[in-house]
């Protein structure tokens, strides 16, 4: 970033200029950049009027005026790395980059309204700017995704992808890399990955590397899942603005639970061994909600998220009763697993013992993962 080094010791009008023309070449988030470049434009038509007066030159001006620059060098770093960080990466961290544009604004323009304030102080007239003060105040912009970028962010969020998110992935990488074949892409982001993985490391941030990690195996996997290659079901479906700090490496951690696979005939788990899992245990009895979510999600992999599994699971307790929803997914594991029994045990076993059912039911999954 050369253009970042050359900032320091350049005024806030000399800023405001490298932020435009940083925002014209812009590869991600081009829109906030360009939204962000159209406020700064103003700002800048406003320093250049308050170069003209001798506002500029009062000691009580100086202070909110270094605080400006500060936020538009701030601003100018946020927008070069719009242009120089990995595509995938700043995809992965959309809401938090949105949300960077946002605080970057407000900052800039807190510091403008002290300006008006001053010149009341040493009683300056502000004809000549209040113009450009009325102009700032009423530019009122919103950042955001834009449906491209949102549709990318949930496709590079996911463990697995399907040939269609691979389709859709491509697609938004021919934007950035129009010149690039899909696979030459990838490779391209994966440097620029591990040149973040390592600015992460450095500075000791384990959820970031997590991230980073989770985008270098998605370049890794797409390249592989190309050639009509068959790809592991989605298994975890988090929503995606819990990215920052709760991606894990969720690659299919459960197997593939293949209904037609013959080797079992009954439980692993007894019903009635629940207090060999204390902890799980007590968590199910206190918060049943939380360990039938991630048992739904697992089981119908992906397709129900954990948010949905309890709403339903509310709606079903308002209805009809809970234990009629609970013993579907039961019976879901049974076809997995292919274990004996039948709808009407499931929903005994829920109605009886349904707390003592989940803790097997999950202890279940998670012994199947362990033999595979």
């Amino acid at each position: 970033m050369a253009s970042i080094s050359q900032a320091s010791g350049v005024d806030a009008l000399g800023l405001a200029n490298m932020i435009i023309s940083a925002a014209r070449n812009a590869t991600t988030h081009r829109k906030n950049c360009e939204q962000l470049a159209e406020h700064v434009r103003l700002i800048s038509n406003l320093l250049e009027k308050l170069k003209s007066t001798d506002l500029i030159n009062l000691p009580a001006t100086k202070e909110p005026l270094e605080a400006i620059e500060e936020a538009l060098r701030k601003a100018l770093d946020l927008v070069e790395s719009c242009k120089d960080k990995s595509y995938l990466y700043m995809l992965a961290m959309g809401w938090s980059v949105v949300y960077q544009f946002r605080q970057v604004q407000a900052e800039i323009d807190r510091y403008l309204k002290i300006v008006p304030l001053i010149s009341l102080v040493h009683e300056f007239r502000m004809q000549n700017i209040k113009e450009g003060l009325e102009a700032i105040e009423e530019d009122h912009r919103e950042y955001t995704l834009e449906e491209e970028d949102l549709e990318a962010q949930n496709v590079i969020l996911k463990p697995d992808r399907t040939n269609k998110d691979a389709n859709i992935l491509e697609k938004s990488l021919s934007r950035r890399y129009p010149n690039l074949e899909f696979h030459e892409a990838l490779q391209e982001e994966k440097e620029k990955l591990h040149i973040e993985l390592q600015r992460s490391r450095t500075i000791n941030d384990p959820n970031q590397c997590r991230v980073i990690e989770h985008l270098i195996d998605v370049t890794e996997n797409v390249v592989n899942a190309i050639p009509e290659k068959k790809l592991t079901k989605l298994l975890v479906n988090e929503p995606t603005y819990m990215v920052s700090g709760f991606i894990t490496n969720a690659k299919s951690s459960y197997g593939e639970m293949n209904p037609d696979d013959k080797r079992q005939s009954e439980w692993q788990v007894d019903l009635f061994d629940c207090c060999e899992e204390p902890c799980l245990s007590l968590k199910t009895c206190i918060y049943p909600c939380g360990t039938f979510s991630r048992i739904a999600n697992v089981v119908s992999k992906g397709e129900i998220s954990r948010e949905r599994a309890v709403n339903d699971l509310m709606a079903y307790a308002i209805f009809c009763g809970c234990c009629c929803y609970t013993c579907c997914i039961r019976r879901k594991i049974r076809h997995i697993f292919n274990i004996e029994g039948g709808s009407f045990d499931d929903f005994l076993t829920h109605l009886m013992c349904c707390c003592c059912a989940m803790v097997q039911e999950w202890r279940e999954i998670e012994a199947v993962k362990g033999e595979r």
